[in-house]
């Protein structure tokens, strides 16, 4: 009997010893505490992050003499040892503030978190105090401080077009992906032509946002060639947090955020939760006539157990924006044109169109101009982490995605070879072959003789998308080695409908609709002008096999991923429609529309990405890293061909080759980076939709290989208690080699990419004050492959400031901030007309899309 009490006694000893719990408090110098600071035992997988109060709580398995290392964005990370011995240890830490950059723990595109200074990739991070000085209305806004970034804001608050580094697109994010918490918007790009911007809006619920660049971006999750955008929500810990926002601004913008997280149950719970959301409602960027409003709600439900975590998350948005696409523009100068008022055109949407409708076989259609961008609709996500031991686990992600997504604009005019694209009232019968009728408003009050006209087209689309996608990743710690092996799986299905509408207006700001006797109805000069209606399935399935090896002065970073990707695409027939009597003009009297019959077509393929990278840690302040990699682009499903046959054209990869040099510094106040960068792009489907002369659109598909190299270089100086200066420039030289269907391009610069490309900002924070002074320039460019039109270069200025307030005894705050997009009102044009495309030149007037006007704003919010 006496044995048996020994055994179970050495076992009781057994199990306490093999179980340590560590716990403590992270704070700042202040003794402020951190919340979301990183507690991980160096050499493991092991570690937890802190809750909104600085505290932590570890517990392992672990035994003997180990080193406790806890890091997180703007502080220098601290390291202490503890020996494990079964029992429980308090261990607290105070980080000291640090303006490196390369301090920053990176969480994409890695299994092992580590900072910036180990990673042997290009990083760009920001945190949530970051992310609350940037004018969060549209991507474009956030996005155009990374550097080696350009975007274009000129759309508005969605669809922005993001160009990477060297690479050439279309717009929107072709190349770079947007996530939340790890999972791709859209796994898929190319099921319709929607910027994946369109389907979430970002709010006070990100924790952080990362962009990776190159390397190895392309392996894990969706797979990117260029980098992945992922934003990081916030989720719940022990301690309550609550935080609401509100907002004025200009055009009669009024907006209202909150956060909400904490604890599920009591204060035994290890359930927590974090909601997040917004009303807006406003005018838009650009006075329209067309309001905007919308809502969004996300949040999330974490349970944590000591070998596991499940969260659950999803999102519901209904939100409707407008989108705004060049319009004509004064000749020569380019600036933003005089009306037939005598006042400044700052647009020609109109809410006017917005009463449009005609007979269609399907019965009635009204035109849904007025929603412009309309979203409606979420996902829900489950994602499970459970440490079968501390170095073995599992990560497994899965979401199911559902939008109801309309996508509404107007265009940049009539679409019709041989009309101007403004013209006199002469020169519109003389262009169409009227012998006579008068011009009047739809109220019957005649045109002034002297009143110019713009004939332009409404395009309504229609496309619902639905998703199924998921990730596991079993990753596996063995000595100096971090062995992921994964897979990813995606199962995508998108409708496409759009339906093209020809309506004659003045020239002038938000103009009223024009009637020519005998000619048009109700404005309208073309009903259903253009149709066309497409239905799209994407499957994707990919594996993928990484290591991530940490030496005492050398990191490298290997993978290897296949993917398989496949789809169906199914085309409707159109046809002509006689649907009433009208002898002035056949494009009133006939609709162009769907026949209810289909062309199909499947298309297969797969290819392989590799990652190779490699960082040397000079000196503790100094690295040196490389890295290159082979990667793959899936070409756009919506632009498969069907031939009279039921066959396709080829649907084969692009293929890409990166590779950079570089190296990262950070000592004291001053940290920053230089890097050595080339890409290499072939088989590339350029596409663009380009007007076929009728009012409709016609798809041009070019097979183009492309060049490119650059220097890129980033700093931050800290030069004055609580001041510093940061800054961005990047400087490419890009050309085209290769143009199937124009081979005389061969040696142009690619359309829309900057040569030099720059970012400047002063920031001070310190007390209670805050302010960010930034200025973003993008040099000249080329609107098309042809390099007919130059578009000149040109800066923005941002600006943000703050106080904070100190309102309760329980660390409660309430800040109150000013913010200006485009303070100086500074003038650009971001495009010229991608309808015209490589026939576009400069004539009287020019189709040109300018930057937005400034808009301000002001914001008070209380934290309790």
């Amino acid at each position: 009997m006496k044995n048996y009490i020994k055994v179970f006694l050495l076992l009781i000893g057994t199990v306490s010893y093999s179980q340590t719990t560590v716990k403590g408090t992270v704070l700042d110098e202040k003794n402020n505490p951190i919340p979301q600071v990183n507690v991980v035992i160096v050499g493991t997988n092991v570690g937890v992050t802190t809750d909104f109060d600085g505290k932590y709580v570890l517990i392992t398995k672990l035994s003997g003499d180990k080193k406790i290392k806890v890091a997180t964005i703007g502080f220098k990370e601290q390291t202490k040892s503890v020996k494990l011995a079964g029992n429980e240890v308090t261990l607290d830490f105070t980080l000291i503030e640090s303006m490196e950059m390369l301090d920053e723990v990176v969480l994409t595109g890695t299994s092992v978190k580590r900072s910036q200074k180990e990673t042997p990739v290009s990083v760009t991070s920001f945190s949530a105090k970051d992310l609350t000085k940037l004018n969060t209305s549209s991507q474009a806004n956030i996005l155009r401080s990374v550097p080696g970034i350009t975007t274009e804001n000129g759309g508005g608050e969605v669809g922005s077009n993001v160009f990477v580094r060297g690479l050439p697109s279309g717009g929107q994010f072709q190349f770079n992906p947007i996530q939340i918490d790890g999972m791709p918007v859209l796994s898929t790009f190319g099921l319709n032509s929607s910027a994946h911007d369109v389907y979430f809006r970002t709010d006070i619920g990100m924790k952080s946002l990362e962009f990776i660049r190159g390397g190895s971006s392309v392996l894990y999750g969706a797979g990117s060639v260029a980098g992945i955008i992922n934003y990081t929500s916030v989720t719940g810990s022990t301690t309550p947090k609550n935080i609401f926002k509100t907002e004025v601004g200009t055009n009669s913008r009024y907006k209202a955020d909150f956060l909400s997280s904490g604890q599920l149950g009591g204060k035994d719970s290890n359930m927590f939760y974090a909601v997040t959301g917004f009303y807006r409602y406003d005018e838009g960027p650009i006075k329209t006539g067309l309001p905007t409003e919308g809502y969004q709600i996300r949040g999330n439900v974490k349970k944590v157990t000591e070998k596991s975590t499940i969260t659950f998350s999803g999102q519901v948005i209904d939100d409707k924006v407008q989108f705004f696409l060049p319009y004509p523009l004064q000749g020569g100068s380019r600036e933003r044109p005089i009306g037939n008022d005598g006042n400044e055109i700052v647009t020609l949407q109109t809410a006017a169109a917005a009463n449009i409708s005609y007979a269609t076989p399907d019965g009635i259609f009204k035109t849904n101009i007025r929603d412009g961008v309309a979203t409606k609709g979420g996902y829900f996500m489950t994602n499970f982490v459970h440490d079968f031991s501390d170095n073995f686990s599992i990560d497994a992600k899965i979401r199911k995605s559902s939008y109801k997504h309309q996508f509404n604009l107007f265009l940049d005019g009539s679409g019709l070879t041989g009309p101007k694209v403004v013209e006199t009232q002469d020169q519109y019968k003389a262009a169409r072959s009227i012998a006579a009728g008068n011009f009047t408003t739809l109220n019957g009050a005649a045109l002034p003789a002297n009143a110019l006209l713009f004939e332009n087209r409404i395009l309504d689309r229609v496309r619902p998308i639905d998703e199924l996608v998921s990730e596991i990743k079993l990753i596996n710690k063995m000595g100096v080695h971090t062995v992921t092996a994964g897979t990813f799986m995606s199962r995508a299905s998108a409708g496409d409908m759009n339906v093209t509408t020809s309506y004659l207006s003045e020239y002038s700001n938000s103009p009223g609709l024009v009637n020519l006797s005998g000619y048009t109805v109700d404005g309208v000069t073309n009903r259903g002008a253009g149709y066309s209606n497409k239905n799209v399935t994407s499957n994707k399935l990919a594996f993928f096999l990484t290591d991530q090896i940490k030496l005492d002065k050398w990191n490298f970073d290997i993978g290897i991923r296949h993917e398989t990707a496949s789809g169906t695409i199914q085309n409707e027939k159109t046809a002509a429609f006689k649907m009433s009597t009208f002898a002035g003009n056949a494009k009133i009297e006939n609709v162009t529309w769907g026949t209810g019959a289909y062309e199909t077509a499947k298309v297969s393929t797969d290819d392989y990405a590799i990652s190779l990278a490699a960082l040397y840690k000079i000196s503790q302040s100094t690295s040196v890293y490389g890295n290159f990699s082979k990667g793959y682009f899936f070409p756009e499903l919506r632009s498969v061909k069907i031939n009279a046959n039921g066959g396709h054209s080829t649907y084969s990869p692009e293929k890409i080759i990166q590779s950079e040099v570089g190296i990262k510094y950070g000592q004291g106040n001053f940290s920053g980076t230089a890097a050595l960068f080339s890409l290499n792009l072939s088989d590339r489907r350029n596409i663009a939709f380009l007007n076929d002369g009728l009012g409709g659109f016609t798809e041009k598909v070019d097979l183009q290989d492309t060049k490119s190299a650059g220097i890129e270089t980033t700093w931050n100086w800290r030069f004055v208690d609580g001041f510093a200066f940061n800054g961005t420039f990047t400087y490419q030289k890009h050309e085209l080699t290769k143009s199937e269907n124009s081979p005389t391009f061969v040696g142009n610069k690619l359309a829309r990419q900057p040569n030099v490309m720059t970012k400047l900002g002063l920031s001070y924070d310190k007390s209670n004050f805050d302010a960010n002074f930034d200025y973003n320039y993008a040099g000249d460019k080329y609107t098309n492959d042809a390099n007919t039109v130059l578009l000149k270069g040109f800066g923005i200025v941002d600006l943000s400031l703050g106080y904070t307030f100190n309102v309760g005894k329980d660390n409660e705050t309430l800040r109150i901030g000013a913010q200006s997009f485009n303070l100086f009102n500074s003038a650009g044009i971001t495009e010229g007309s991608p309808r015209l495309g490589d026939n576009q030149t400069d004539e009287q007037f020019f189709v040109g899309r300018p930057i937005i006007p400034r808009t301000a704003l002001m914001n008070l919010t209380f934290n309790f």
